[in-house]
């Protein structure tokens, strides 16, 4: 307080003599009426947090309090519905929101850069770095709202989303599952008439095995046992046979740890081929020399650095002393399994634009440790399927990857010196092996992960497991170098961890989903080997391809035979229903392609639900219905009638339900067009490679039929023959021998096995029926489709005797490409015609070719193929797009 003595003095002094100035008045502000007043029937209310407005209005009953509770309760409530709204978007834009975050850590650190690059130049350059600078903030503003958002629904719906979600998929699935088992038992009737069928010509064992083998599959997957490791505590005398021409050199950088090494070398000498090879030891100046501690292990080399050179010093060296045509660097804490090499190599012979191939490692214990390996868009990298289960499909299948570790890598020796060997920028080590697969890239090769290249590897006993001491320290400071370098190239990657199973598989411009009734079995029937071809074809253009067979079968060695081909193989246990694996990966897919009408029949509502924007592709394979239709007509059964007319309306109806028909000949486009107008149908009609002439005329006997017997026409085709048209055949070509060659002989016809008619079974290898016999007959009764046996004989050169329902559709002339007969008489005929006349035979042959390569090549297959992709072009752009 002003004290009072001076308070008076202050103001009751004098005022000052003379005329009085008065300022101005300011002008009062206009302020509106709410300003001063509430509105009508407002109620002046302090602002109060919810739980004290709950007390004073609920509890002590102010009608104030409880007026603004209501109001707030209400913008609340908006707002709930607006989170719930952003949650719902959070779904579909979290990776949106992942890929911003990125994209503004990128700007960011490019942004710094940019930064002290500048300011090293002149003055006239510190306006632009005044302004970079101010980009950064913004930047580095919005990167932090971005992660605020993110850990926002994280922690508003992390908790409540993933059960749901769980829950809503896993009820979809089981619906999947019951309409998959209710079309299943809709088929039950036409089902009967093949069941009828069977039993007439086949018997009630073979009733029964094929029904066993239509709900159990073939063959169930049984896991790899991990490889026994033996580990020697002392070393002893090992000898190796040097390699005169080695095809390999294995170059092995050691550093000492003499034991390690003479245990990776025990494993090489036990599974490695030693005519093949050669073995250089690069020992890098270690403290003890190499060569003495392994002076009981001859015909390999050890060559000593004169100086420390590190890990990639020493891997240069040794590729330079290499006198192989490919390098194989594996590193000494390591041991091989028995085809680890050959293995490597094969896939340099199966693909020339192979230019460095690496081995799938697991730890001692069988766990993996990688297979294959994922480069982000900031240069750090993933082993991909690490502490994983090894036998999982997604790591066994050769595909093309971003790296493979330097623990076990081959290379042509041309091609690593081309790419400057490993870059020295990277010294001592960590980065090089990356760099190099960039850099083999950049050179117009591609880089293969190969699964059945197996090493076990003892990570961290060279170099540690420590990023922060050791050589191991190098890793994170190579990362920044390995970026600036391939900045270009990585901005096609995604960020770090998103769609880790899309971006392992970066290269594929389309991603197929084959779903097959049973494993392709292409050395037992002629849809396995559409189908094989198509896949291959599928690949090659650069496709990923996932194939499952509706039984989930694992069947060896078709499993690998596909996945050697680049195909992701799936089965059980790690599937468990069609249905299951549509709801988890359903949208990854671009196109989904399902062979065969009751496969179709099961699965295609399904792909619908979870795999909406996928073209949806219905093989026919050949159309069931017509061959039915035919074969009611043969036997006059009401029974294959009813089975025939529910063939046609399933059939039908699918090919409505579908995208994209399959059909394998222009008489079955037709037959479509009339019957189903808007449907787009397309040939792919069966691939066929010609293959290597087989004897002259004059040096060929005997007939030869091909078919598998689960097929009713053929059972059909081999009985007519035996009853009505081999007795003629006997009679005009005595001794000539008709084999008949096929899997799954029903009883009936091993029954009529004899001198002249010989019944083999399935053989492994065909060729020499086809090379050596004189006449291939097809005399089948009724089918649909292309008949791959015509194609399979044509191809080799040898000439055909068929029916007209086997050649339907397939473009073939009788007396210029084959010669076609009905009755059992013309039949006979016919063969004994073809088997004397060797100016005829000579003509049919060539008549033969001629149609398979315009008509059945892989060359016609590829241009059907290409624009069944091209149908779904746009259709993956979303999902393969980088962040």
């Amino acid at each position: 307080m002003m004290d009072p003595v001076r308070y008076r003095a202050l103001y009751l002094a004098p005022l000052p003599a003379g005329p009085r100035v008065r300022s101005a008045d300011e002008p009062m502000p206009v302020l509106a009426r709410e300003n001063f007043y509430l509105a009508e029937g407002a109620l002046e209310v302090v602002p109060l947090p919810l739980p004290q407005l709950f007390v004073a209005g609920v509890e002590c009953g102010h009608t104030a309090a409880r007026v603004e509770l209501k109001h707030q309760i209400d913008t609340v409530h908006a707002q709930l519905e607006q989170l719930r709204d952003l949650r719902d978007r959070a779904t579909d834009d979290r990776e949106h929101l992942a890929r911003e975050v990125v994209a503004t850590q990128r700007a960011y650190h490019t942004a710094q850069i940019q930064i002290a690059e500048t300011q090293a130049y002149a003055g006239h350059m510190e306006t632009q770095a005044n302004k970079l600078v101010e980009h950064v903030a913004r930047l580095d503003a919005e990167l932090v709202i971005a992660r605020d958002r993110i850990k926002m629904f994280e922690s508003l719906f992390g908790p409540f989303a993933a059960p749901l979600r769980f829950a809503v998929r896993r009820t979809r699935v089981v619906r999947a599952r019951m309409r998959a088992r209710a079309a299943s038992a809709w088929r039950l009737p036409q089902l009967s008439a093949m069941a009828w069928s069977v039993l007439r010509h086949e018997g009630p064992r073979a009733l029964v095995a094929r029904i066993r083998s239509k709900v159990m599959p073939e063959e169930a997957f049984r896991p790899t046992t991990p490889p026994p490791i033996a580990v020697e505590e002392t070393i002893a005398p090992l000898a190796f046979i040097p390699a005169t021409a080695p095809r390999a050199t294995i170059v092995i950088p050691v550093y000492g740890k003499a034991l390690l090494t003479y245990n990776c070398l025990k494993s090489v000498h036990e599974h490695t081929p030693h005519a093949s090879v050669e073995i250089v030891v690069v020992d890098d100046a270690s403290p003890e020399p190499i060569a003495d501690a392994l002076a009981e292990v001859s015909g390999i080399r050890i060559e000593r650095n004169a100086q420390n050179l590190g890990f990639i010093g020493a891997c240069n060296r040794g590729a330079e002393l290499a006198h192989g045509q490919y390098v194989v660097f594996l590193n000494n804490d390591t041991i091989v399994t028995r085809g680890w090499l050959e293995a490597l190599l094969r896939v340099f012979d199966a693909h020339p634009d192979a230019g460095l191939v690496g081995s799938k490692l697991v730890y001692p214990d069988g766990r993996l440790q990688e297979a294959g390996g994922i480069v982000w868009r900031d240069g750090s990298a993933w082993n991909w399927g690490r502490d994983d289960d090894p036998d999982r499909p997604e790591y066994n299948y050769l595909r093309e990857v971003d790296y493979c570790s330097g623990a076990c890598l081959a290379i042509p020796k041309a091609l690593f010196a081309e790419s400057g060997g490993f870059d020295t920028r990277y010294a001592p080590a960590y980065y090089e092996d990356v760099d190099l697969a960039f850099a083999v890239r950049a050179a117009g090769h591609r880089v293969y992960y190969q699964p059945q290249s197996t090493v076990v590897h003892f990570e961290g006993q060279t170099s540690g497991t420590e990023t922060t001491s050791g050589a191991k320290r190098y890793q994170v400071a190579n990362q920044e170098k390995f970026a600036r370098k391939w900045a270009e190239a990585l901005a096609t990657h995604r960020a770090n961890g998103i769609a880790a199973e899309i971006e392992r598989d970066r290269w594929a411009k389309r991603r197929v989903l084959v779903i097959e009734a049973c494993m392709v079995t292409p050395d037992q029937d002629a849809g396995s080997v559409r189908m094989m071809a198509i896949v291959e074809l599928l690949t090659a253009l650069r496709c990923k391809v996932t194939f499952v067979a509706d039984n989930l079968e694992h069947r060896q060695p078709y499993v690998g035979q596909l996945q050697q081909q680049g195909v992701e193989v799936l089965f059980h246990p790690y599937v468990r229903s069609i249905a299951d694996l549509l709801s988890k990966r359903g949208p990854e897919f671009d196109i989904i392609m399902i062979a065969r009408h009751y496969i179709a029949v099961k699965h295609i509502d399904a792909v619908r639900i979870f795999a909406p924007k996928a073209l949806v592709v219905f093989d026919t394979v050949d159309l069931h219905f017509l061959r039915t239709e035919r074969q009611a007509e043969l036997d006059g059964n009401a029974l294959t009638r009813a089975a025939a007319h529910a063939k046609r309306e399933e059939e039908l109806g699918l090919i409505r339900k579908s995208d994209v028909t399959l059909v394998v000949s222009t008489f079955e486009q037709e037959l479509l067009a009339q019957l189903v107008p808007e449907a787009r149908v397309l040939v792919l009609a069966t691939i066929q490679e010609q293959q290597p002439e087989g004897k002259p005329f004059a040096e060929r006997e005997g007939l030869v039929f091909i078919g598998g017997f689960q097929h009713p026409p053929n059972t059909d085709a081999v009985l007519w023959y035996a009853s009505e048209v081999l007795p003629q055949v006997r009679v005009a070509l005595p001794g000539v021998k008709t084999y008949i060659v096929g899997s799954k002989v029903p009883a009936s016809v091993r029954a009529l096995a004899a001198d002249d008619f010989v019944v083999t079974g399935f053989v492994p290898d065909i060729t020499p029926y086809f090379t050596g016999c004189r006449v291939s007959i097809a005399p089948l009764r009724y089918g649909a489709g292309v008949k791959g046996k015509i194609n399979l004989a044509m191809s080799y050169g040898l000439p055909v005797v068929a029916t007209s329902p086997s050649i339907e559709g397939m473009s073939l002339t009788s007396g210029e490409d084959v010669l076609v007969a009905d009755d059992p008489k013309a039949y006979a005929e016919a063969i004994v015609r073809l088997y004397h006349d060797e100016t005829l035979w000579r003509q049919l042959a060539a008549g033969g070719r001629k149609n398979i390569d315009t008509y059945f090549s892989r060359g016609v297959a590829r241009r059907a193929i290409t624009r069944l992709i091209a149908f779904a072009r746009g259709s993956s752009d979303s999902t393969r797009s980088a962040a």
